[in-house]
């Protein structure tokens, strides 16, 4: 056995322990199922990628779902579970990482989200496949500009298609008046040459950047329904709660919620006419695409993107397809 083998085989072990799986949630058990027997998703067949709908931001055309990069990284919205993380780096191996990203292109995903400490697999899988995979990259706003332009000039070294501004360090700094720093990150990344995006978990800083003329390219903002089991209770919910430290008790913030209100938001971009691109859409596994797909496209997202392993692929592209396929009427025209 490798030495991927025997690391993913001890984790699984160690996870399951003498308890079995019946405290595992379904996804959680696809995935211990998948270490263990080392499965490996499927391609699509020739043609299918034709089938993926696309819209533009700038000149650059996208898939309507394309990848998220948490997934990668290993950064987990688990709630109170702690093992998480751990199991997502055992099993997303760099060669993972590879078919992950092959199969998604074979489905007509042509985009990934990424953070710049994931850009070097993605330079690492375009330079071993002659890959043509965008890469939306997030940089960190700052009041020296030289920092800024630090960061743009290595996102675009590593291949970074559009660049946005990292939505906790934006929000942060529209939560404590310092929308100027934000701005001027959007104008420097245009001047770079590429599509700039405004990132946020919170509502008021898309708002605060349309009341001030900071005239983002593009959005990047949470968007997905509450309805499911560990959302905040309405009544207890707290605007910048993702930055004010977990609650421990019943219903307050535990890395739980990642869209306040979600028919606010819906009804702010309708009168926003640059592209908007939805994340957290399923709120971190709780909500199943095929309810959070079409609840996202037929509110206003242009674009959804979605943290998927490889065996969540085909399954979640049918899904897109067919929501944008039976999509007869949205409030919000296409932006994109």
């Amino acid at each position: 056995m490798s030495s991927t083998g025997h690391r993913r085989h001890f984790l699984a072990a160690g996870l399951l322990g003498g308890a079995g799986l019946s405290y595992l949630g379904a996804e959680e058990r696809i995935l211990l199922a998948a270490m263990q027997q080392g499965a490996v998703a499927e391609p699509a067949l020739p043609g299918t990628a034709a089938q993926m709908p696309r819209g533009k931001i700038g000149n650059i055309e996208i898939s309507r779902l394309f990848l998220g990069g948490n997934l990668i990284g290993g950064w987990a919205h688990a709630r109170d579970l702690i093992y998480v993380s751990r199991l997502f780096k055992a099993y997303n191996t760099e060669d993972k990482v590879f078919e992950t990203f092959a199969i998604a292109e074979s489905f007509g995903i042509n985009t990934v989200l990424l953070d710049p400490l994931c850009q070097d697999v993605y330079v690492k899988y375009r330079e071993k496949t002659g890959s043509n995979l965008q890469s939306m990259v997030c940089i960190r706003p700052h009041p020296d500009e030289s920092i800024v332009k630090e960061q743009i000039n290595t996102v675009l070294s590593k291949g970074a298609t559009l660049i946005y501004t990292h939505g906790e360090v934006t929000d942060r700094h529209v939560m404590e008046g310092r929308l100027g720093v934000v701005a001027r990150t959007i104008e420097l990344i245009k001047e770079a040459g590429v599509p700039a995006g405004v990132g946020s978990h919170s509502l008021e800083t898309p708002k605060a950047c349309e009341e001030h003329g900071v005239n983002p390219d593009y959005y990047v903002k949470t968007f997905h329904s509450d309805r499911y089991w560990s959302a905040t209770p309405l009544e207890l919910r707290e605007e910048w709660c993702w930055y004010k430290g977990l609650r421990s008790e019943h219903g307050g913030y535990h890395d739980n919620i990642w869209c306040l209100n979600a028919e606010e938001t819906a009804a702010f971009f309708r009168n926003v006419s640059k592209p908007w691109v939805a994340f957290k859409v399923m709120a971190a596994g709780a909500i199943h695409p095929r309810m959070a797909f079409p609840f996202a496209y037929r509110n206003g997202a242009d674009f959804i993107c979605a943290g998927m392993f490889d065996f969540q692929i085909a399954e979640d592209v049918q899904i897109a397809v067919d929501s944008l396929r039976r999509l007869e009427k949205r409030d919000r025209p296409w932006c994109a």
